[in-house]
C-alpha cells in the first residue's frame, strides 16, 4: 500500500508562488506516473499536472499552462507541483496521485489513477 505524504500548501498572497511536495513510501516510486488533480470549493476534481514513470513527458492543465511546473525526483521519491502568479481562482485542495500502469503517456482522468493523497489546501487572497 503506497503513503503519500503532501506538505507545501498553505495561505499565500496573489502573484505569489508556492511549492507542493507529495512523497511516495511503500512502493518502486520509479514505476509510477504522478499526476496533480485539484477540487475548488463546489467544484469537481480536476486535473492540473501530470508526469510519466519515465519522467520524458509532462502534461499540464490549459488555465495553469505557463503557470506551473511538475517534475519528480525518484531519488526522493518525490513528485512536485511549483506555481507561480497564483490567483484567487488557484483556491483548492491539492491532491497528489500515482499510477501504477506505466503508461507511456500522462493520464489525465481520475480512475487512472490507484493511489492518492489526502490533499493540500492551498488559499490564494488578493
Amino acid at each position: 500500500q503506497l503513503q503519500r505524504v503532501e506538505p507545501g500548501g498553505g495561505l499565500v498572497q496573489a502573484g505569489g508562488s508556492l511549492r507542493l511536495s507529495c512523497t511516495v513510501s511503500g512502493g518502486t516510486f520509479s514505476r509510477l506516473g504522478m499526476g496533480w488533480f485539484r477540487q475548488a470549493p463546489g467544484k469537481e476534481l480536476a486535473f492540473v499536472a501530470g508526469v510519466t514513470w519515465t519522467g520524458f513527458s509532462t502534461l499540464y492543465t490549459q488555465s495553469l499552462k505557463g503557470r506551473c511546473t511538475i517534475s519528480r525526483d525518484n531519488s526522493r521519491n518525490t513528485v512536485y507541483l511549483q506555481l507561480n502568479s497564483l490567483t484567487g481562482e488557484d483556491t483548492a485542495n491539492y491532491f497528489c496521485a500515482a499510477d501504477d500502469m506505466r503508461r507511456g503517456f500522462v493520464a489525465t482522468a481520475t480512475a487512472m489513477y490507484a493511489y492518492w493523497g489526502q490533499g493540500t489546501q492551498v488559499t490564494v487572497s488578493s
